[in-house]
């Protein structure tokens, strides 16, 4: 019987590992920066991610402007994003990355993995909630 009930308290344990849903942020270490040009990527399926995006960089006080192809010039400051959705009785986000530049260089990343979030049901939801916390993270120096 002793052994049946470990038996079971490793199996719900296990379940419950495999519904992992990460958040990873290395907040932006740039200084001065007022404003920043956001790639587009064409990559994204859902057309509204971006402008979402923009948005909520834009709340956090900077001015976003977009851009297709080269980083313009005069961008000291990019952010460049990709993002993927998935199928499970609804569209749910499933994996989100955002990366800040600064003259080319690395200076913040967020990502948001829900690829292990299985019966995890907080999967669900708005992606504007989802990417607005990935975005307070990354920009919490603002």
């Amino acid at each position: 019987m002793k052994n049946m009930k470990l038996a079971v308290a490793l199996l719900a344990a296990s379940a419950i590992a495999g519904c992992a849903i990460t958040q990873t942020v290395k907040p932006v270490t740039a200084s001065g920066m007022s404003q920043i040009c956001v790639k587009n990527n064409p990559q994204v399926m859902m057309k509204e991610f971006a402008n979402e995006l923009r948005a909520q960089v834009e709340r956090k006080g900077y001015k976003a402007t977009t851009f297709d192809g080269e980083r313009p010039s005069g961008c000291r400051h990019h952010m460049e994003y990709t993002a993927n959705w998935r199928w499970d009785m609804a569209m749910y986000l499933v994996f989100a990355d955002l990366r800040v530049y600064e003259d080319g260089l690395l200076v913040g990343q967020a990502t948001y993995d829900a690829h292990g979030g299985g019966a995890n049901m907080s999967k669900f939801g708005a992606t504007s909630e989802k990417l607005q916390r990935l975005v307070d993270e990354l920009f919490a120096k603002k």
